[in-house]
């Protein structure tokens, strides 16, 4: 398996499989285990069946009983469309080919919308946990709008047997107020219900591409998307992995501490994900990265990604387009390989 994962890295095995994090140390996190319910849930406001909902999370698929999660999110049907998103492989039209894939990949769980969940949960909502996307941005309006619009309640998600819900805050967008407002009424109504939550914590505003730098996925600002995503009662985070640092300053908006940048981060990937997963509170919310757009290197683009994931003290990878714009069974060998990371001990916590 660790031979599979050196061969994907190439050149940048040694740099990520060998990296000692200096910063936060590994001590100070919670960290995915057999034991993460125990450990972490147990002590919290969640109730009995929300606990049970978290079990089923974390108790299916390959991953089962290691406390990380392999999860299958196909809602880009609506923002970025459906012949944008389907064509490369028209079969996942079909929203019961979505499901298949994540079952046959031994995925913990799929993502997906109302419609799609809706079309099939009665046949697979007891095979596979289902997560109902509740919102979404949608860019058929004219001109086009950056907002995260509610698509389904959560009493619809509890209706048709999902585990857990989802949902995307634009942080630092004009709209994030109310946004936050809608969801984290949505995550207490889900949590009431039973249902774990998962916030997909983007930050969203022109502002934060500054002299041609994209700072939306600068470890600074996801850190704080992530931290106010956990404050909200997110049990996952889902984030994008961060690329830079800095943009507090670069923008020049906000507050932050030079410390951030001269003690808590280095410029090594493995330590700007240690420091999204600080701001999950210190890892009691789960970070899962997202898998990122489908390209000509996608096995080894996943798993470096899930490499730093893993070692930073995330808990998983949520993978969508590299693994369904393409043939089922290489959709599943690429959902497979993320896992693999996951199940090698030999990848250890940096």
């Amino acid at each position: 398996m660790l031979d599979s994962i050196v061969s994907l890295l190439g050149s940048d095995a040694e740099n990520l499989l060998g990296h000692v994090c200096r910063t936060i140390p590994k001590e100070s996190l919670h960290l995915p285990g057999p034991d993460f319910m125990d450990r972490v849930f147990i002590p919290t406001d969640r109730s009995v069946p929300v606990m049970k909902s978290l079990a089923a999370l974390f108790g299916t698929g390959r991953l089962a009983g290691t406390g990380y999660l392999s999860i299958l999110p196909v809602d880009q049907g609506i923002e970025h469309s459906a012949g944008a998103s389907f064509a490369p492989n028209p079969i996942y039209f079909d929203p019961e080919n979505i499901v298949k894939l994540a079952m046959e990949a031994g995925c913990n769980a799929v993502a997906s919308t109302l419609g799609v969940l809706g079309s099939v949960a009665r046949k697979y909502a007891h095979k596979i946990p289902l997560m109902l996307k509740i919102n979404h941005n949608e860019l058929l309006s004219l001109p086009a709008i950056h907002d995260q619009t509610l698509f389904a309640s959560v009493e619809q998600a509890w209706d048709m047997g999902a585990t857990a819900v989802g949902a995307t805050v634009y942080f630092g967008s004009p709209e994030s107020r109310r946004q936050i407002q809608e969801i984290s009424k949505a995550f207490r109504r889900a949590h009431e219900l039973g249902m774990a939550c998962v916030l997909w914590a983007y930050t969203r505003n022109p502002a934060f591409v500054k002299d041609g730098v994209d700072y939306h996925v600068s470890a600074d600002l996801t850190g704080q998307a992530n931290h106010l995503a956990a404050t909200i009662e997110a049990d996952i985070v889902k984030q994008k992995q961060p690329t830079v640092n800095g943009g507090y300053t670069a923008v020049g908006f906000g507050m932050t501490d030079k410390r951030v940048y001269t003690e808590l981060t280095t410029d090594h990937p493995i330590d700007l994900t240690r420091y999204q997963v600080a701001n999950c509170y210190m890892g009691r919310a789960g970070l899962i990265n997202s898998g990122g757009a489908s390209g000509t290197q996608d096995f080894a683009e996943a798993v470096r990604t899930a490499v730093i994931n893993k070692r930073a003290g995330g808990m998983g990878l949520i993978s969508g387009r590299k693994a369904f714009q393409r043939p089922m069974a290489e959709g599943v060998r690429l959902l497979q390989a993320i896992q693999d990371v996951y199940l090698c001990p030999d990848v250890t916590i940096a």
